[in-house]
């Protein structure tokens, strides 16, 4: 059990808090929970409804508490890749040590003395990320921990996004009695969980975040995250036009959208795929009039896409990425093929339990955190531990007392069985 690290990762997007626990137990991760909760808190841009974020996180830490038998303490957390800046230098300093070998402790200076550059009052720091490590001119991506040398130069990129919806976040996760562990920007943490940081050694990879009011198209290169540009055009948009046309409510719009239609499908039915009541009359639409209704809203978020992302399509070899919502929308990844003329998949995560497009973000900032842990040495646990274990032992204590009964009834049948 000690060798459990337990962990909660943390998303506000713009209509929903995803929470996520879950464990690395040997080497495999595990997820134990998951809490969506409905809110209207964040735009794309800024936050519009401070109490309606603060609620959603507590009932989601709230509803791990009881699924659990233990308290949520602290969260990793997602903030919007919104006016992202990427700040790369490159840090030399001396090795520390008396016998000239490379520490965890000088990868800490160089990290350190690169924070301490300016990066504008309008940025928050989010991440300082490692790139390369180069020892006596060779130069690595792994740690050269144990090396002997007299100095060690590291290509370090500072990772900024928004300076007031960062602070805001993080201040409403304070307010729902929680600490934040870690922040990551989403883009990175997609990146990571989608290895998206590997796949842009070789070409240029371009993820579309793509949520309710917003898409975010992040540019990854020479295993990079390079910048990232956000426009309010998302799955809400279509769905707009099916609550214009029809009155319906947009959480049922757009789950029409994503898991009854296939936009890339040429041959709709006339089967109703959704109907009800209204003034004692039956109202009801189909697959081919759902298709028709949101047919100029997504032709106007396809060339929208095509204008934004035209100049980096005709520099070289390029792969597109579509998660979050718009990852589950079907066949919306082959009309952006068509559109743009180059490979387009929508990901879905393979963990077990964890299994949508929605929850990439989540997923990758388990990973994200994971790999910084050799420079951070961090061991906090998300987790009231002591009291995770207790509930822990108990049920265990409760099977064990289960088993002892079945085993006493066994006995007693073979006994009858010998008179």
């Amino acid at each position: 059990m000690n060798d459990k690290e337990i962990y909660a990762s943390l998303e506000v997007s713009d209509h929903e808090v995803r929470m996520v626990v879950g464990e690395f137990f040997n080497t495999r991760f595990n997820i134990l929970r998951i809490e969506r909760i409905p809110t209207d808190g964040l735009s794309y841009n800024e936050i519009t409804n401070e109490e309606s974020i603060v609620n959603a996180i507590k009932e989601a830490a709230h509803n791990v508490k009881n699924a659990l038998g233990t308290s949520v303490k602290r969260v990793i957390l997602a903030i919007p890749s919104y006016d992202l800046k990427r700040v790369p230098l490159q840090v030399t300093v001396p090795i520390e040590g008396i016998d000239g070998k490379i520490t965890v402790q000088d990868i800490r200076n160089a990290i350190k003395e690169a924070q301490n550059i300016s990066i504008g009052k309008e940025f928050a720091l989010v991440q300082t990320v490692c790139v390369v490590y180069t020892v006596d001119g060779i130069s690595a991506r792994r740690m050269p921990i144990g090396e002997e040398a007299n100095e060690l130069t590291v290509d370090v990129e500072l990772i900024c996004a928004d300076r007031q919806l960062t602070y805001s976040l993080v201040g409403c996760v304070e307010k729902a009695g929680l600490e934040v562990m870690e922040i990551f920007v989403d883009s990175f943490a997609i990146g990571t969980e989608a290895s998206l940081f590997e796949r842009s050694v070789k070409e240029t990879v371009l993820l579309l975040n793509v949520e309710r009011e917003s898409t975010t198209i992040t540019r990854f290169g020479r295993g990079k995250l390079l910048d990232a540009t956000t426009i309010p055009m998302g799955v809400g948009t279509f769905a707009g036009s099916v609550v214009d046309e029809y009155g319906i409510k947009r959480s049922v719009a757009i789950e029409k959208i994503k898991y009854h239609i296939d936009l890339n499908n040429t041959n709709n039915t006339d089967n109703p795929v959704y109907v009800w009541t209204e003034h004692n009359q039956e109202k009801k639409f189909s697959e081919k009039d759902l298709i028709n209704c949101i047919g100029p809203s997504v032709s106007k978020w396809l060339v929208s896409i095509s204008k934004l992302c035209a100049g980096i399509l005709k520099a070289g070899p390029t792969t597109v990425i579509i998660t979050g919502e718009g990852g589950e929308v079907q066949g919306l990844d082959a009309l952006l093929q068509r559109q743009l003329k180059c490979e387009v998949k929508s990901y879905i995560p393979e963990t077990l339990g964890g299994r949508s497009s929605e929850l990439t973000t989540c997923l990758g900032l388990f990973y994200a955190y994971k790999d910084k842990l050799p420079i951070t040495g961090y061991t906090d646990s998300s987790l009231d531990m002591d009291s995770f274990l207790k509930a822990v032992s108990y049920r265990k204590e409760e099977e064990d007392q289960e088993e002892t009964f079945t085993e006493k009834l066994r006995k007693r049948f073979l006994a009858n069985n010998k008179k």
